[in-house]
């Protein structure tokens, strides 16, 4: 063993003997119609596999991905888990249907101690997993990397309820902080961690985990914003303006974040940018991301990490996003939504009070014209470069006038079918009136909203999953 591998182990967080992680590092490419993948390379990363056994089968049916990893020998199950991907998502763009493009992707999953099979399969419309990939992973295989990569700096213990295998755990990233920055860093990471145990089912569930802080140091302040002209060589790579979406922040350096992460245990990503301009996004499976100093990054970090973290839909869809629209409405994935085909086989039915009418009615119309202007008014602002504190007041005055609107509606509260969400006016229902994943008002989640994110939570702290 290596000197600075030893120092890393030693220096590392409580763990249970166990085996390393390792991870499948591979292409994704392709176009709106076709997707092929590719072998990039085998890792085995510093740390020990933060899972744990007997938590190894993942039955909560999340994702647009799911991977698998079988024994070689007798085809056991041993691990699974469901994800997204950037890829995922951009094959939904118009530049889909014309380009191909490739993305960086990774699996990761404790360290087999003999040659196993890696599948990964995709959803298709009816909801059903389909195979489109796999490949044998030999852990002897010469080319597998045990090399360290070069610290990212000290790992801060931010909240520590336990053993990594035990916990959820939560790595909290920073990018676009210099080195003299790092004090800002571990405050914003604080202050965002300390508001996420604010919501439920966050909040009841504090003690299932541990949240860690890495903050590799950036030569210069701040993350790329290409709109503006900005850009910069961050260390993870976040950047503004993903998809042509001003607001939407994500890093397409995969290898990049992940040989960075690989310095803490963890299951689930924030990546914390350091910048005041709105914007964030969130994958499920992948990561996470919030500006820091915006106004409304309390808001943005629950929202975001609700996408991440449990896979929860965009409850929204009066904003302008990057996708087109689905030329059918099939039934999503994402349990917070439904396309409500059968209203007697509604996915949350049994949180539905006998009574509510399904579709609920609302004041949508009312809503709609409202949100028009809203959104005629935040073009004009980032069309004119005009200062971030004016968007602030534009979402200040929304809210302000959001939630009496909501508070005044006869099924305020009421878990029904409500029209509109995942972008479409039309077609797609949310669960409640208001919610996390639907406006920046001061709201919990709802509650479908909740029994996804404490399915998660059971899944990885040991209340619920499957051994293999």
């Amino acid at each position: 063993m290596n000197l600075l591998l030893a120092l890393l182990l030693a220096a590392s967080p409580p763990s249970a003997p166990g085996p390393r992680t390792f991870r499948v590092d591979y292409f994704h490419t392709g176009n709106a119609t076709e997707e092929r993948f590719s072998l990039d390379r085998l890792v085995v990363e510093p740390l020990p596999w933060p899972g744990s056994p007997r938590r190894a089968i993942d039955e909560t049916n999340l994702g647009k991905y799911l991977f698998e990893v079988r024994d070689r020998e007798t085809n056991r199950l041993l691990y699974s888990r469901g994800f997204a991907s950037i890829y995922g998502e951009w094959e939904t763009t118009p530049e889909a249907r014309e380009v191909n493009r490739t993305f960086h992707e990774s699996l990761r999953f404790a360290a087999p101690d003999k040659p196993v099979q890696v599948l990964l399969k995709k959803r298709a419309k009816d909801n059903s997993f389909r195979e489109v990939w796999s490949l044998t992973v030999d852990p002897a295989d010469m080319f597998v990397d045990p090399a360290v990569p070069a610290s990212p700096g000290p790992l801060v213990k931010l909240l520590e309820n336990g053993a990594p295998a035990d916990k959820v755990d939560l790595l909290i990233l920073g990018d676009g902080y210099t080195e003299k920055e790092r004090a800002k860093f571990e405050k914003d990471a604080r202050r965002l961690v300390d508001i996420l145990f604010t919501f439920s089912p966050f909040k009841e569930r504090k003690r299932d985990f541990n949240v860690w802080g890495l903050m590799p140091a950036a030569r210069q302040s701040g993350i790329s914003r290409p709109s503006t002209g900005v850009h910069r060589d961050s260390p993870v790579g976040a950047t503004y303006d993903a998809f042509g979406s001003e607001r939407y922040v994500l890093t397409f350096e995969n290898r990049r974040f992940r040989d960075i992460a690989a310095f803490a245990p963890y299951e689930f990503v924030e990546i914390l940018v350091n910048g005041n301009t709105y914007g964030g996004g969130g994958i499920f499976g992948l990561y996470s991301t919030v500006a820091a100093d915006s106004l409304w990054s309390p808001y943005v970090f629950v929202h975001e990490f609700g996408h991440h973290f449990a896979g929860l839909a965009d409850e929204y869809y009066t904003s302008d996003t990057a996708y087109a629209p689905s030329e059918e409405r099939v039934e999503p994935w994402e349990k917070n939504v439904t396309a409500l085909k059968d209203p007697t086989k509604l996915k949350w039915k049994d949180l539905v009070a006998a009574g509510t009418p399904l579709p609920t009615p609302w004041k949508k119309d009312e809503y709609e014209a409202h949100a028009r202007q809203v959104q005629e008014q935040r073009r004009r602002i980032r069309a004119e470069r005009r200062p971030e504190a004016d968007m602030d007041a534009l979402f200040t005055a929304q809210r302000d006038w959001e939630e009496p609107f909501f508070r005044a509606e006869k099924h305020a509260g009421v878990t029904g079918a409500f029209e509109g969400a995942m972008y479409e006016a039309r077609g797609y229902y949310r669960s409640q009136l208001d919610c996390v994943m639907f406006t920046r008002d001061r709201v919990p989640f709802c509650s479908v909203c909740q029994r996804s994110l404490s399915e998660v939570i059971d899944l990885y702290s040991g209340a619920g999953g499957k051994s293999p």
